[in-house]
């Protein structure tokens, strides 16, 4: 059966940047960053506002750049001042909500693109928007495999990793930086409210079933491409909304390698 042009598209970038949220979601989650997507995803909206208040109709671009202005605040606020990382966020992610709502409370006739940053709506995507998603796997995969050994390294022992020569500060700033621009440019894909599933639950799935730091990449890949390529697969015969199909696929996925921990404890030899 022959795909229609729009189920093409979806379906390219949802296998795009599924995967790509996996990997990079394996060291969001061990590092305790989870939060952290959330509020750089929330603070989208503030960016989405200022786009549409400069009359742009793709508000990309400042929806990026004031992601990437929170996320420089977040780790600026945590080396100046004594505030604790979950207030810092929290902070940042109500000012950023209410700065949206503010601007948008302002503006006409711009409901309907704001129900589509705010719930996804990957079927509408266009070829730029492939095109992009395939640009941003290339930039932030290679990223993260041309630093692999460092960034592990740092994520499991930051001390060792600063006494081994890796420039810890510099990578924990571009970490934020690829991080930040992947969270952004995947919520037309799920939405502000639910971009950050895909980035927590496929490295909580494969943390589930591997047994090692690789099989977890590599199990989170793999689930990253089933959740959001088959939540789109299902969406459209079952006429549901895509991203919440997603999140749900994703969900199912989850909840079926629970039975992965009670295998790996039975396995596990006796004390």
């Amino acid at each position: 059966m022959e795909l229609e042009p729009f189920m093409l598209r979806a379906l390219l970038a949802a296998v795009l940047l599924g995967p790509l949220c996996g990997f990079i979601g394996v060291f969001v989650t061990a590092r305790r960053m989870s939060f952290f997507s959330d509020t750089i995803a929330h603070a989208a909206l503030a960016g989405v506002a200022l786009g549409f208040l400069l009359g742009l109709s793709d508000p990309t671009v400042p929806m990026v750049l004031f992601s990437l202005l929170v996320a420089g605040l977040i780790l600026w606020l945590k080396e100046r001042t004594h505030l604790l990382n979950d207030t810092i966020m929290a902070l940042l992610l109500s000012g950023s909500v209410a700065l949206g709502m503010v601007i948008l409370s302002r503006l006409k006739g711009f409901r309907g693109e704001l129900d589509r940053y705010l719930f996804g709506d990957i079927l509408s995507v266009g070829w730029g928007d492939v095109v992009l998603a395939a640009a941003v796997l290339v930039l932030v995969g290679s990223a993260l495999l041309l630093r692999l050994n460092a960034l592990s390294l740092m994520t499991a022992h930051p001390d060792l990793a600063h006494v081994a020569g890796v420039p810890v500060r510099a990578m924990n700033y571009a970490f934020v930086a690829l991080l930040t621009l992947t969270v952004a440019l995947s919520i037309r894909l799920l939405g502000i409210i639910l971009v950050t599933s895909l980035v927590v639950i496929p490295p909580a799935t494969a943390r589930n079933l591997a047994g090692s730091l690789r099989q977890q990449i590599l199990l989170s890949l793999l689930f990253g491409l089933a959740g959001a390529g088959g939540g789109v697969a299902l969406s459209y015969p079952m006429d549901l909304p895509s991203g919440p199909c997603i999140t749900l696929t994703l969900a199912v996925l989850f909840v079926a390698s629970l039975a992965g921990i009670r295998a790996r404890r039975s396995q596990a030899p006796s004390p």
